[in-house]
């Protein structure tokens, strides 16, 4: 569905260039729509409101700017302006403005106010078992039996053991730090835009009860990845495997657990997977 949202958008900017005297107006309408449009029903998964919201406020500042860095288009928006607030030919359309714009607010803070909070259709499981294997990179990972492969350096090399974790806190806090903070605690900037919000790793009721394959299918598949049973989720974490490499996703598990100084639940004889 994005791909059509995707095409929808882009078809319509292109047909605004075939617009007959399209005026700069026009074209900042075009663009705020268009994006709007996509960040609202172009993004799989959904991207929570409340990120939404700063994304568009961010795109009509820069919109503002790029106006307002041209003189002779500010000028035209200025006078139009000017002349839709005094001229006596538009008093009915201003009128309109004035009354419709406070109704249109005060009906989205209604509804957000009276609309009850929707249950789940079904329950949600917030640690899923995972599932026996996943591919990655078109490598097959056995997430029952294999073990964090560089896990074994902590005791074999130390020092190489430590440059692991090292990457994994360059991995972390270039990527990770802005939902689940600084300290790990799941308040990062973007926490609460999230439903629910980033698990608190400092807690030893969660990574401390998961295994290391646990962790690294769900770095590695993200929000995208979770399987029916532990939805709805607003979540809007990533696929990794589509940025990280496999070792780096790896690593990140090490230095979570390093950090937090908890130790990742030991691989039971009989197969293991998550919380149960």
């Amino acid at each position: 569905m994005n791909i059509i949202i995707l095409l929808v958008v882009c078809a319509g900017l292109v047909a605004l260039r075939f617009v007959p005297k399209i005026n700069i107006l026009g074209w900042l309408a075009g663009w705020w729509i268009a994006a709007f449009v996509f960040l609202r029903w172009g993004i799989d998964p959904p991207l929570p409101t409340s990120i939404q919201g700063m994304f568009v406020a961010i795109l009509t500042l820069a919109l503002l700017a790029y106006l307002s860095a041209d003189s002779s288009h500010f000028r035209f928006v200025l006078d139009r302006f000017v002349a839709f607030t005094t001229r006596k030919k538009y008093t009915i359309p201003l009128l309109a403005v004035i009354v419709l714009l406070p109704c249109l607010v005060a009906l989205r803070v209604y509804f957000d106010v009276t609309q009850g909070p929707s249950p789940p259709l079904s329950s949600r499981t917030i640690h899923p078992p995972p599932p026996v294997s996943i591919e990655v990179a078109g490598n097959t990972i056995d997430l029952v039996n294999d073990d964090n492969p560089y896990r074994a350096l902590e005791t074999e090399d130390p020092a190489a053991f430590e440059e692991h974790v090292e990457n994994g806190r360059r991995v972390y806090y270039e990527n990770c730090v802005y939902c689940h903070g600084d300290d790990m605690a799941g308040d990062g900037l973007f926490a609460h835009g999230f439903d629910p919000i980033p698990a608190n790793f400092q807690d030893a009721t969660t990574i401390a009860m998961l295994q290391e394959g646990y962790i690294f299918w769900r770095i590695a598949k993200g929000g995208p990845g979770l399987p029916s049973e532990s939805t709805p989720w607003l979540s809007a974490m990533p696929a990794w495997e589509d940025f990280l490499s496999e070792e780096d996703m790896w690593d990140v598990t090490l230095f979570l657990y390093d950090f937090t100084g908890h130790r990742p639940r030991a691989r039971e004889d009989h197969g293991g997977g998550g919380d149960h």
